[in-house]
């Protein structure tokens, strides 16, 4: 599946994806998925980032309150109009731009930092999307990403349940099937069924990687591991939010932080 195609099926999620992710239906975000990426975050005050695949904006503008200056692009005009329009309301002085994260719009070495939160796996060539996010970071900047865990959400998995419906075991296949815009379709779990009659759930191309791609990916873009994380719901967050309760079996998400090489004083400055 071409870039073109898989803009199309975000430009049709965009509307229903950003009223019921700002409703509170998101909640693997919300509750457990932000707050560990954002733990885990090098201090970012002053410094200039950008966040590639930034849908209709929540993550980076939480970025931008952690003091950061902020661009933000995102292959769906619809997610972008959203953006803007809540930048207008509550101005944090983030640019939103259309922009595709395997050809970003912007000149080489012209960010401090880079992120990315759950869109890589929707992207035709990660491969060329981690060349140019190395591409347009400075020397010593860091490029912080998260993405379902290709180990534990392969193209196909399936929750083993208790008889009170509490997650016991995880059925995983396909691990090693790379897949190309196999297009999947799901709502937020927590949309309730009324809601669901009333609009299409989301279709999403996914594109399946190994692990080990993922890493030969990171290595060819010339970046270097730093930090890698596999977020777990605590009993407290399980008992609070009985959704993320399955994260406790097998983590659904991974972490990572990557950085390019630069001298050490451009290193150090990067994490004050």
């Amino acid at each position: 599946m071409d870039r073109a195609k898989v803009a199309e099926y975000w430009e049709a999620n965009a509307d229903t994806w950003t009223r019921h992710s700002r409703a509170g239906f998101d909640v693997y975000r919300d509750a457990l998925n932000t707050p560990a990426f954002l733990s885990i975050l090098p201090p970012i005050v002053g410094l200039e980032g950008l966040d590639v695949g930034c849908g209709e904006g929540s993550n980076t503008r939480m970025l931008a309150g952690l003091g950061a200056r902020m661009c933000a692009v995102d292959i769906a005009p619809t997610f972008i109009a959203h953006a803007r329009a809540q930048e207008a309301a509550n101005p944090s002085g983030i640019d939103f731009q259309v922009g595709d994260g395997m050809a970003l719009p912007f000149g080489d070495a012209s960010f401090d930092f880079a992120t990315s939160f759950m869109a890589l796996m929707d992207m035709p060539d990660q491969h060329l999307a981690f060349r140019e996010v190395a591409r347009v970071l400075r020397p010593g900047a860091f490029f912080q990403f998260s993405i379902l865990h290709p180990c534990f959400v392969p193209p196909h998995r399936k929750n083993l349940r208790d008889a009170d419906g509490r997650s016991r075991a995880l059925e995983v296949a396909r691990y090693f099937d790379g897949t190309d815009g196999e297009v999947e379709s799901w709502w937020f779990e927590t949309v309730p069924h009324e809601e669901r009659r009333k609009v299409a759930p989301f279709r999403v191309p996914r594109f399946h990687r190994t692990l080990s791609t993922w890493i030969d990916f990171i290595v060819d873009a010339g970046l270097i591991i730093e930090k890698m994380a596999e977020p777990r719901a605590t009993i407290e967050q399980a008992e609070a939010e009985p959704v993320v309760a399955d994260t406790r079996v097998a983590p659904i998400f991974l972490h990572a932080r990557v950085r390019k090489p630069g001298s050490v004083q451009k290193a150090q400055s990067a994490l004050r």
